[in-house]
C-alpha cells in the first residue's frame, strides 16, 4: 500500500496546548537531565503508535535524541533528503534501522548519527531511552536521549541528510508551541502533532512521528 501523501502543512490545526505549563528551565540543564535519567520518575507516554498506513513486517529502529550542550540547551535535527524511501523530505532525529550487526538501540542509534550526520561517538554522552515509538510505515523506534558537546564535528551525508540545524530545547518543551492537526484520509482519521519553528528565514516543520516523540520526552520532563 502507498503512503498516504499528505502535505502536513495544510492540515487543521485543531488545537494548540497552551493550557499546560512549560518544562521549567531548570530541568533541561545537564546535570538536571542525568538526575531525571538515574531516577526516572513514573510517567505515562503519550503518542506510542500512529495508524499503519503500511502492510509490512514491524521493522525495530533506533534514533537519537541529541541534547546540545550550549549555554541554552538545543535539539540536533536533520532534514532527510529528497529521493530517500521513507519520510523523505521530512524533518528527523539521526536513527534508521538496527542492523544484526548492532548489539542493542544504543549502539544503533550512535552507528546511525556517525553514518548520517558524521558524529563520533566520543562527542555523545547517553542518557537513556524513551518508550518505542511505532510509526505508520511499521518501524519500531526506540528514541536515544543524549548529550552532546558543543565541539562536536558533524559531516553530513548528503545522500541521506539535506540540511543540519538546532532548535532551542526549552521551544520544543514548551506545549504553546505543541499543535495538534486531524484529517480523514481514505476513510481513516488520522492525528499528529506540529511544533513549528522559524529558524531564520526558514520554517521548521517537525512533525510526525519526530513531534511525537519529544512530546514524549516532554511528558518524561514533567513528570
Amino acid at each position: 500500500m502507498t503512503p498516504p501523501r499528505i502535505d502536513p502543512r495544510t492540515v487543521p490545526v485543531t488545537q494548540v496546548d497552551t493550557h499546560l505549563p512549560a518544562v521549567h528551565g531548570t530541568v533541561l540543564q545537564p546535570d538536571a537531565l542525568r538526575a531525571r535519567f538515574a531516577k526516572s520518575p513514573v510517567w505515562q507516554a503519550e503518542f506510542l503508535a500512529e495508524k499503519k498506513f503500511m502492510d509490512r513486517a514491524p521493522m525495530p529502529a533506533a534514533v537519537l535524541l541529541p541534547i546540545v550542550l550550549r549555554p541554552e540547551p538545543t535539539v540536533l535535527l536533520t532534514l532527510r533528503a529528497q529521493h530517500l524511501s521513507t519520510h523523505s523530505g521530512q524533518i528527523a532525529f539521526p536513527g534508521g534501522k538496527v542492523d544484526d550487526t548492532d548489539a542493542d538501540a544504543v549502539a544503533a542509534a550512535l552507528r546511525e548519527a556517525q553514518e548520517e550526520i558524521g558524529l563520533g561517538a566520543h562527542f555523545v554522552e547517553v542518557l537513556g531511552q524513551l518508550p518505542i515509538y511505532v510509526t505508520g510505515s511499521a518501524f519500531h523506534v526506540t528514541p536515544v536521549v543524549a548529550l552532546i558537546s558543543p565541539d562536536m564535528v558533524l559531516r553530513p551525508n548528503p545522500f541521506e541528510v539535506a540540511d543540519v540545524f538546532e532548535v532551542p530545547l526549552a521551544y520544543l518543551m514548551n506545549p504553546a508551541h505543541h499543535r495538534h492537526h486531524r484529517v480523514d484520509w481514505q476513510g481513516v482519521q488520522r492525528e499528529w502533532l506540529s511544533m513549528p519553528y522559524q529558524d531564520a528565514t526558514t520554517e521548521r516543520f517537525i512533525w510526525g512521528a519526530t513531534a511525537g516523540m519529544l512530546r514524549n520526552f516532554y511528558r518524561f520532563l514533567q513528570a
